[in-house]
């Protein structure tokens, strides 16, 4: 983990902090009085901050100054008392939790730390030779979806708390819930009223055992599941109360989180100098071009080439156009390349396909986008794709195919 700094705790007296760090290992602290923490911070660098019984007016002085820090993310969290998170950027921990929480829960976020340093170095050697993507500078709750299944009376205000900070999954069943982990980017989980106790459990413990889901946010009711070991899932808390303070609970896990699986999506695009997009996990326009071409080249000595487009009524917002193309980029084969075009639209080329057995798979792809897209807004309406395709011809150029697929007559996904 990067460790460059020490854990900074801010407090009066905070000996139940201090003894959970000493016992949790090879995590360096120092405490500092409220009034101190500014300044602290801009002498000793921490590599995390924990905020013990600090002021709201200190706590936000706290994050304006770490925000402003050079260098890799600073983890701030908060010790809260029932369970209700004290400020925005900082992971709560309840205060009658200290023991068993914080130091698993620290650890977690400091790999997301450690990921951050990881980018930032490789970034700059690579930034010497070659064009390198840069980090999206925007918040990352901007790219958030945290998924909500519910079937209770409460679970319609759940989901309105939640989508009107970041993305959101609905899911009426456990059952679904599960689908939608295995086909959608989730940044964090809530599970509402209207399932038993055991229904609960079980799903959480299938995501304990799945080491993908280690550091994923799960909320679940009071006393609807037993406690889980905070070193298999340290990002699982316990809330009951109303959604407002439900959907504010999660909101800065949901942010480290997606946070993350930004630095991951821009970690591949660095393993592949630059030829991903970082925000899709697609290639990058002129990456797919230069294949396209070398596919064409193939394609004039008798393989086939196939190039699909897929087309959104509603891609306006960036949010559902960016779903999309990460959807797509976990539905492709190995041999076919794809990449999101200029105005959003999704072009797929499928080397050595011919054109029946490449509207097969395009109208898979879109089938799926349009069961696991939602339009962002208050009708949650689902996009529907349609899919233009055209086969290589014996005089076409790149430019002559992908120009075909915006004239080809358009077909609805099923």
């Amino acid at each position: 983990m990067a460790l460059s700094g020490p854990v900074l705790v801010v407090a009066d007296e905070a000996n139940d902090v201090c003894e959970a760090l000493t016992r949790g290992g090879n995590l360096p602290m120092r405490e500092v009085a409220p009034a101190s923490a500014v300044t602290a911070i801009a002498k000793t660098k921490p590599s995390a901050v924990v905020l013990a019984g600090c002021p709201e007016d200190i706590a936000n002085a706290v994050a304006a100054k770490v925000v402003k820090l050079d260098g890799p993310l600073v983890p701030m969290l908060a010790l809260v008392d029932d369970s209700a998170p004290a400020f925005a950027n900082a992971l709560p921990i309840p205060a009658d939790m200290v023991a068993t929480r914080l130091v698993p829960r620290l650890r977690a976020a400091l790999r997301v730390r450690a990921l951050h340093a990881t980018v930032l170095r490789r970034s700059q050697e690579l930034a010497e030779r070659l064009d390198t993507p840069d980090l999206p500078e925007t918040d990352p709750l901007e790219d958030a979806t945290v998924l909500v299944a519910g079937r209770g009376r409460n679970y319609p205000a759940l989901t309105v708390a939640v989508g009107e900070r970041m993305g959101l999954i609905g899911a009426l069943s456990i059952e679904t819930a599960r689908s939608y982990l295995g086909a959608r980017d989730i940044d964090g989980v809530v599970i509402g009223d209207g399932f038993n106790r055991s229904m609960v459990e079980d799903f959480v413990d299938e995501l304990a055992a799945d080491p993908r889901w280690r550091d994923l946010p799960v909320i679940v009711p009071r006393d609807a599941a037993r406690d889980l070991d905070p070193e298999r899932m340290p990002n699982v808390d316990q809330v009951s109360g109303d959604p407002q303070s439900v959907a504010t609970h999660i909101l800065p896990f949901a942010r480290l989180h997606a946070f993350g699986s930004r630095l991951k999506r821009v970690t591949a695009s660095l393993d592949q100098k630059g030829a991903v997009a970082a925000e899709t996990g697609l290639l990058t326009r002129a990456a797919f071009i230069g294949e396209l071409e070398r596919a064409a080249t193939a394609a004039s000595r008798g393989a086939g080439l196939s190039l699909a487009r897929l087309t959104f009524d509603c891609f306006a917002n960036r949010r559902a156009s960016m779903d999309a193309a990460r959807i797509t980029s976990r539905l492709l084969r190995a041999s076919d390349i794809a990449c999101r075009d200029e105005d959003g639209t999704i072009l797929i080329a499928f080397p050595e396909t011919d054109l029946v057995t490449a509207h097969v798979v395009a109208r898979r792809i879109a089938s799926v986008l349009k069961h696991t897209t939602l339009a962002v807004g208050a009708e949650r309406t689902r996009l529907g794709p349609t899919v233009a395709l055209a086969a290589f011809r014996p005089r076409d150029t790149v430019d002559t195919l992908i120009a075909r697929t915006v004239d080809q007559r358009m077909v609805a996904a099923e």
